[in-house]
């Protein structure tokens, strides 16, 4: 269902248009993005590979963008829409499952695993920043039209997986409340009620089947239930993708803070 899909992207993507409709500050995105996480980040442009920059300085580069020149891009194999039609920011955001686009400029998360001599480990995440041609924006449909699509897709996804009795994954409470207490599935000021709980529900969902496929077999008893189990998420799975975005893409209400 995902490539190397971590979810930063949908994090960053809201937070970065609040800040270019000026409700938040980019200090304000950078500790959205920070919060919580151990990880070191870091910005790395892609010119020359090795201009290696805090998160501050590297977001700074969007900074004449309007806001509804950011747009978050769940691409996955045979739906690529949103990011141009090749080159290297395009397979990039293939591989990782994710990307934003901001003007001309396109930017995908890496996350990165390291091993000490001592064995132990940790992890880095690499925004990577590419200069490409500003593909046409995909799209976006009503959040009200999304919601309804993914409930659609829970309920068809559901009966699909109480009859393989493989449905686990979403009984879990224990996941659950790991999943809720370690990611912060609020977004930025200027959203509006519904895309908040479209966006906190569409998320919480797509961590689940997250966790639910490091376990490839789950409650399945046969690779035929487990494959069944799979093709049962997959459309929950873009379901999911379609409302994040939906959510993300929504008009800004320009309030004061």
């Amino acid at each position: 269902m995902h490539a190397k899909y971590t979810g930063l992207a949908a994090r960053l993507a809201p937070w970065l248009r609040s800040w270019r409709s000026g409700l938040t500050s980019l200090d304000d995105v950078v500790t959205a993005m920070t919060d919580r996480r151990q990880d070191e980040q870091f910005v790395v442009h892609d010119d020359d590979g090795e201009a290696v920059v805090d998160l501050f300085d590297g977001l700074s580069r969007i900074s004449k963008c309007d806001a509804d020149d950011v747009r978050l891009v769940l691409a996955v194999p045979g739906d690529a829409r949103g990011l141009p039609t090749s080159g290297d920011f395009a397979a990039a955001a293939l591989t990782a499952g994710e990307a934003i686009t901001a003007g001309n400029l396109g930017i995908v998360p890496i996350r990165h695993t390291h091993v000490s001599g001592s064995n132990d480990t940790w992890h880095s995440i690499e925004w990577r920043i590419f200069v490409t041609e500003p593909p046409l924006p995909a799209e976006s449909i009503p959040t009200g039209e999304a919601d309804l699509a993914l409930t659609e897709a829970l309920a068809e996804a559901t009966r699909t997986l109480d009859v393989l009795d493989v449905a686990g994954w979403r009984d879990n409470s224990e996941a659950m409340t790991r999943i809720r207490g370690a990611q912060d599935f609020r977004l930025p000021p200027g959203f509006g009620q519904r895309e908040c709980r479209v966006y906190a529900r569409a998320c919480l969902l797509d961590a689940a089947m997250r966790e639910a496929e490091s376990d490839a077999m789950g409650g399945a008893v046969t690779a035929y239930e487990a494959s069944a189990r799979f093709e049962a998420l997959r459309p929950l799975a873009a379901a999911c993708r379609q409302a994040i975005v939906a959510a993300c893409h929504a008009r800004l209400t320009l309030r004061h803070r």
